[in-house]
């Protein structure tokens, strides 16, 4: 059977050719690729098998970074055994093969990067949900510090209520003594004005017995 299709789409200068041929060779068909003026791709592939040339029919509509195909017109027809091979037909002055290969590596190289960001991804999903641990954990070192300064300042106001209770007690028990005090020198100064009265009584009446005594004496004549 012979499989003939035209390939619209993002199909030249981006290694489709390259791939196709690939394809082609893997099931052991036989045919030929080119690119049309009209930047289409025409392929004619050719094999006993008919379920490699449906296979063959699915694998060629690629879509990747690189290659888009948009619409494949295609078609059945008995095969001629013209082709010993499966190959491209490269135009006069064309650098298909360079440009093919130069494809082919970039098309690796964005492959590796794709991996490259996949891998930096997930390390990057990692080093995030790290962060949100680191977070999480400030976040219960925070609760605790609140947790704590709620208790230093339970303690200074229970200690300043003590304070103030253990100043209010002082100061009344200061009254109590210094109104002990106050009455203590009032019942000094009584004792003192009760012992100097009673000093000048001694002495009036010491003063009237001693001038009983000198008028005894005159009267005897001794003085």
């Amino acid at each position: 059977m012979r499989f003939t299709a035209y390939v619209s789409g993002k199909v030249q200068e981006v290694g489709y050719r390259a791939r196709v041929v690939d394809i082609a060779n893997a099931l052991g068909l036989k045919g030929m690729i080119e690119n049309l003026k009209d930047g289409r791709v025409k392929i004619i592939a050719e094999g006993e098998d008919e379920k490699k040339l449906k296979w063959f029919e699915d694998a060629i509509d690629i879509k990747n970074a690189l290659i888009y195909v948009s619409s494949i017109e295609k078609s059945y027809s008995p095969a001629s055994g013209e082709f010993n091979s499966f190959g491209k037909l490269v135009a006069k002055g064309e650098t298909d093969t360079r440009l093919d290969t130069a494809a082919g590596y970039l098309k690796e190289l964005i492959s590796a990067v794709n991996k490259m960001n996949e891998n930096l991804g997930g390390k990057m999903d990692q080093m995030l949900n790290k962060q949100d641990q680191m977070l999480s954990k400030q976040d219960q070192m925070l609760s605790k510090q609140d947790e704590l300064l709620d208790e230093v300042i339970s303690m200074n106001e229970n200690l300043s209520g003590k304070i103030d209770q253990m100043n209010e007690n002082l100061s009344g028990k200061m009254d109590q003594m210094l109104s002990k005090q106050d009455d203590l020198i009032i019942e000094v100064k009584n004792v003192n004005r009760k012992m100097d009265r009673a000093l000048e009584t001694g002495i009036v009446e010491l003063k009237s017995d001693m001038a009983e005594v000198k008028s005894a004496l005159k009267a005897k004549g001794i003085i």
